[in-house]
């Protein structure tokens, strides 16, 4: 017997939809302003770090696919019980790094990329492990690329070095918010 289910081709093709259609303009439909703004200054400090504005915009553009698709397999309950939990830590981790982020922001000489770096890399390893049966290769490889380039020692060195600071200002202000609204 052949099987079938309409719920899971209705998400296939909503993923795969979503998947064509992860630009700005189409983003800023599922990402609220504050989250918009993240990635915008997070596109900047790419394209000024890598002098390549490609390699910047297909680093956001993946967050974006990704997050989507995520946010997609979330709403629509295709995760059981023991993927929830990975949800969580995954979220728990986030949190971590973000306000880490912040810390090293706001007070003088304390950042170390390592730290940031090993954080970044613990969020991509449970991020993959959440979404190992529900998104395809091709997906693992953009929560791969993403979370690589963000976790890059030598980016976070620049970013919060003296020629970044604007950046990183807009980016801790937009953590900020989004942590006291609960957004992560």
């Amino acid at each position: 017997m052949e099987s079938f289910s309409s719920k899971s081709l209705a998400l296939q093709a909503e993923k795969k939809l979503l998947s064509k259609m992860a630009g700005r303009s189409v983003a800023h439909l599922f990402i609220d302003e504050t989250s918009s703004a993240v990635l915008d200054e997070l596109y900047r400090v790419s394209k000024e770090y890598t002098h390549s504005r490609p390699q910047a915009q297909r680093v956001i553009k993946d967050l974006i696919k990704v997050a989507v698709k995520v946010a997609v397999l979330h709403r629509s309950g295709c995760f059981g019980p023991g993927e929830l939990a990975l949800a969580a830590r995954f979220r728990q981790k986030l949190r971590q790094g973000a306000m880490t982020a912040l810390s090293f922001g706001e007070v003088d000489f304390t950042f170390e990329a390592a730290v940031l770096a090993g954080l970044l890399t613990e969020c991509r390893d449970v991020l993959l492990e959440l979404v190992e049966h529900h998104l395809t290769p091709k997906s693992h490889g953009r929560i791969r690329h993403v979370f690589d380039h963000f976790s890059d020692a030598g980016l976070l060195t620049a970013l919060y070095g003296p020629d970044f600071t604007q950046h990183l200002g807009k980016i801790c202000d937009g953590l900020r918010k989004m942590l006291d609204e609960g957004k992560l």
